[in-house]
């Protein structure tokens, strides 16, 4: 194989912009080129990126100019070691070793030395000391590291409806957990909730208080303490202020979406945003954090429904591994809506005024896709016939599209593969659930 010249030809012949369009040309095509024997590509060769950098750092220089040669053996020097940096992860790139190339030939006709400064793609920038990504960026990018590190790990978790949690681990469950429970308590962050019965004499609960603590970190803020209970959620913390530390730095911050129905509280210096939102009686609670910091704490701090999931005691869907009978359910469900009581009396404290079928209908009306949040919500309007539970799920689901790091696990699914079905078949996994929670009247 040849120098640069096999790879562009007459490069060396171009005026400069022609020879930088061959090098950026090379970036294209491993966009462009298929995946063969010739061409492995793997998520961690950058040399695209590379590419793109060496160009942003000479799109600006003018050979004709003073300095001009000095400057661009600079770029030069900083794309070989780019390169060089990402040399294991791009082995069988064609593209990658057409730079390689490229980059020699051109350091030959500039007579540029391989030793000497080199630009910096990343300018220093000051240290935000109360800012999360700040100082993760400043971690990645220190002199000497050899390579980048990768980019903060997210974790998301959530609380909704009868309830429904989310974890840390993606592990989706229904539980009953009445009374005070925490959600997270590491040693960044502690958040408690309160869950009700939302049946007389069911299981079945759901969330009317949430309480979270934000702890003293440096010097970019105070402990903090935000708390919302039913039709009371403030836009501010119970100390009356709404932010942490001092307002230029704005770590900590609670800002109001929608007065009495939406709050976000942003905690900058460890990268967490909290929504909080009441829909209906009852509140719903989604949390993103960086893995890191929710990974500190200690075997004193082991429970944690976020973190560990309810324990097996408190879970009313054990994984979904009931085994009772749909055709059973379905009679109990028209036999109750047969026993409603006469108009202008109150219903009863234990039915649905939802069939299957119109619990699912409407549910449809707000969830397209039929996720485990879609199945969430027709369990709950058949255990509480309270048609708010439909808002709750869908804008739980949104706060995942919100806050979820990674995009393909926003919509879960019951392994049974029952969001396939429709009608009466919905779903085996949540027709066992609601049995279960009846069985407890």
């Amino acid at each position: 194989m040849g120098r640069a010249g096999s790879c562009c030809p007459g490069a060396e012949r171009l005026p400069l912009p022609a020879s930088l369009l061959c090098l950026l040309l090379l970036g294209y095509l491993s966009l462009l080129a298929p995946l063969g024997a010739s061409q492995v590509q793997t998520p961690q060769c950058r040399i695209q990126k590379c590419t793109t950098d060496f160009v942003s750092l000479t799109s600006h220089l003018n050979p004709s100019l003073d300095g001009f040669d000095g400057e661009f053996c600079k770029a030069l020097r900083a794309y070989s070691g780019c390169t060089h940096r990402t040399s294991k992860s791009c082995r069988g790139n064609l593209v990658f070793h057409s730079a390689m190339l490229g980059i020699s030939d051109l350091m030959s006709q500039r007579n540029c030395s391989k030793d000497g400064p080199t630009s910096s793609t990343h300018p220093v920038a000051p240290i935000e000391p109360c800012n999360y990504h700040s100082r993760y960026q400043h971690q990645a990018t220190l002199p000497g590291t050899g390579a980048e590190l990768p980019r903060p790990n997210y974790l998301f978790c959530g609380l909704f409806g009868d309830p429904h949690l989310r974890t840390f681990k993606d592990q989706f469950q229904t539980c009953k957990v009445e009374g005070a429970w925490p959600l997270i308590d590491n040693n960044y962050l502690s958040v408690q909730v309160t869950n009700v019965p939302v049946v007389q004499g069911s299981s079945a609960t759901a969330t009317n208080k949430i309480t979270i603590i934000f702890k003293p970190y440096q010097e970019c803020t105070d402990q903090k303490v935000y708390q919302a209970v039913t039709d009371d959620l403030p836009a501010a913390f119970v100390d009356g202020t709404v932010i942490g530390g001092s307002s230029e730095m704005r770590s900590l911050l609670v800002l109001e979406k929608s007065p009495g129905r939406h709050v976000e509280v942003h905690a900058a210096y460890i990268g967490v945003t909290v929504v909080v939102r009441q829909l209906g009686r009852y509140l719903t609670l989604a949390v993103r954090m960086p893995e890191e910091l929710a990974m500190a704490f200690d075997e004193t701090q082991d429970l944690q429904l976020c973190m560990n999931g309810c324990p097996s005691s408190e879970r009313i869907d054990q994984e979904g591994r009931l085994q009772l009978p749909v055709l059973g359910l379905q009679q109990q469900q028209q036999q109750q809506q047969q026993q409603q009581v006469r108009p202008g009396r109150a219903t009863s404290q234990r039915g649905s005024t939802f069939s299957l079928e119109s619990a699912s209908s409407k549910c449809r009306e707000q969830l397209e896709v039929k996720d485990i949040y879609f199945h969430s919500c027709v369990f709950d309007l058949l255990t509480t016939g309270d048609a708010n539970f439909t808002s709750a799920a869908y804008n739980a689901l949104k706060d995942v599209e919100m806050l979820h790091p990674k995009r393909e696990h926003w919509h879960l699914f019951p392994r049974s593969g029952a969001h396939r079905s429709s009608g009466a078949a919905i779903s085996t996994v949540l027709l066992c659930l609601l049995t279960a929670v009846l069985s407890q009247l």
